[in-house]
This record gives C-alpha cells, structure tokens and sequence, in this order.
C-alpha cells in the first residue's frame, strides 16, 4: 500500500505513522504544513522511512505533488483548538472545508481506492446524559466542529455522488506524548511541573470522554482496512471525567497541590459534556481500547517529565506569548 497521511506530523497523525510503518510495513508519505503543532519532532524516530512533502491540504499543486501513486488516503489535518476557532474562524474553514475539497477532487482524479476522515465528536455538540452514536444528528456549537462538521459532509457527499470508497472516523478527547500543550493535559501537566498556575474554565465540571492516542490510531487503522465504505465509526474512551477532576489527578502525579488551581473566565458557548458510543466499532470490527485511564494519564505525565527537548522550544517560544494571551499570565522558566 503507498500510504498519504495528511497532517501525519501532528499529534494523532505522528502515531498513527508509527502504526502503519511497524504493523504493515507500508510506502508513506506525509503531507503537512508544519503549523504550530506540526512538527518534525514528532516523526524524528521514523524519518528516514517516510517521505515528507511540506504543503497545506487547501494547495491543489501540494496535494498533486503528494498524493501521486497513492492508493490510500487518510486526513487527520486540521486546525484543532476550539480557543483559536474562536479568534479566527477562517483558519478552520480553509483547511477543514476547502482543503477537504481539494483532497476529494484530487482523490478522485489519482484513483484512489480509499480515503478515510479523522473527525471529532464536537460534531454532535454537547449531550446531558448517554453517548452520541453515528445516527445522532450533527449539532456543532463552535466555529472549530461546524468546519468540521462540513468537512465530514463533503466526504459523505462525495461518497454519494461520486461513488468513491471513503470513511468516516470520530474519536473523543485524545491525550498522549507529543500532544501541543495547548491542550488540557499537556498544558496542565506542564504547568505543575513549573509551578505555574493551571487554568480551570469556569466551574472545571465539563464532562469529557477520554482515549488513548495509540488506541485511536488502532481504530483508524482498523476503519481504513476493513470499514464500510461511505459509513461512520465513532471512537469513544474507556473513561469520562470532568476536567477539574483531571486537573487535580494531574497534580497529584506530579506532587502538587491544588492551590495552583486558576478557575477563569468560562470560553463562550462551552460544551458542556460529551461522549462517544464505540458499539458499532466494536460490533463490525472487533475494537476495544487497550489503554486503561489512570495507566494512560501516569504514563502520558511521565513522558512530558521526561522529554524536555520535545516540549522546551515549545515552551519558550511563540507558545509563551499565546499563553500570555490567553490567560493574561506569564509562564515560569
């Protein structure tokens, strides 16, 4: 199989190189345009079995480029942080709608045999109890997962009319190494271990579904080799908590106590909980999650403890001024 992963240099994307590389030995290539959470760092131990095309999915000339012999396309890129969505929405309808498009048509045009979408569950929006399935209807409720939303219905839209094999891949909150510390636990677990302050969103009781990145990328893998053509498969967590829970966890692992808790100013239109049904997942294909909650989070806490080189420029760099911005707060060296 010749292998396009796009935004194979992000978070989820790097892992699932991994994946690939050691369980089916496969000619990958890997486009991605290195934004912030890009990074080459994060395919640093495989990069001599790759090849790396820099290009956003919205350049029609870097998708051609890539994408030639291809004969199987997955696309995790995407721009992933609700709080950015919210400053710049065009961002996320570049690449979540327009670049989509153009790896549609450009899919089509090389004759691809399968495409896959990594997609998320804020799609449905936020459920008080029970877990969304892939019959639940769409109900995004930030500029972050209704350009995701639309970049799913394209795919759907061109597996209807255009007959091409194509599936569809949601997963809940991811955590993990390599994660950009934007995100809850990175951010958290990279604070306490600075002694900086953690901020908590309003009252830190939003409810989240929790799942192991290399149990993720074992589900695509799954999807891309045996899914349904032009079908859904949702990818839930083991485990639900709510974020000041996660937060106060994070803490004790790393010998803390909770008077680094911030609680700030809630972000506008947070969701309040959500959460994923993995039985159509687990009933077709055989899935289950292999990482427990509690190991998952030690181990994912160990790492950042352990892999300053990864995180420090990060840190240091563009990072802190975002951070800055954001919470009005100045990071520790």
């Amino acid at each position: 199989m010749k292998l396009l992963v796009c935004g194979g240099a992000g978070f989820i994307g790097s892992n699932f190189v991994r994946l690939r590389l050691r369980d089916h030995g496969d000619e990958v290539v890997v486009l991605d345009k290195l934004t912030y959470a890009g990074r080459r760092e994060n395919l640093a131990d495989v990069e001599d079995r790759i090849e790396f095309v820099e290009g956003a999915i919205e350049d029609r000339e870097a998708v051609a480029r890539a994408m030639r012999g291809a004969t199987h396309v997955v696309n995790f890129a995407a721009e992933s942080h609700v709080d950015r969505s919210i400053a710049d929405q065009d961002a996320f309808a570049r690449t979540h709608v327009i670049g989509t498009s153009v790896l549609l048509d450009a899919a089509r045009a090389n004759g691809v045999e399968r495409y896959l979408q990594v997609s998320t569950d804020e799609v449905y929006g936020s459920i008080e109890s029970g877990s969304f399935t892939e019959e639940s209807p769409l109900d995004p409720s930030s500029p972050y997962s209704a350009t995701k939303a639309a970049g799913d219905l394209l795919v759907s839209a061109h597996a209807h009319t255009y007959g091409i094999e194509a599936v569809i891949c949601r997963g809940s909150n991811n955590y993990g190494p390599r994660q950009y510390p934007e995100k809850l636990i990175p951010l958290m677990t990279l604070n306490a271990l600075h002694g900086d302050k953690l901020p908590v969103y309003g009252d830190g009781r939003q409810v989240r579904n929790w799942l192991y990145v290399e149990d993720f990328a074992r589900a695509i893998d799954l999807c891309l080799e045996r899914g349904r053509s032009g079908e859904v498969y949702n990818v839930g967590g083991p485990s639900e908590a709510e974020n000041v829970d996660v937060v106060q966890k994070i803490l004790e692992l790393t010998g803390r106590d909770e008077s680094l808790i911030e609680y700030v100013t809630d972000r506008p239109g947070h969701d309040r909980r959500y959460s994923l049904s993995s039985d159509k997942l687990r009933d077709e294909l055989g899935w289950a999650p292999q990482m427990e909650w509690d190991e998952g989070l030690t181990h994912t806490v160990d790492w950042y403890r352990d892999n300053e080189w990864w995180w420090g420029p990060i840190r240091s760099g563009e990072y802190r001024e975002y951070y800055e911005r954001q919470y009005g707060r100045a990071l520790a060296d």
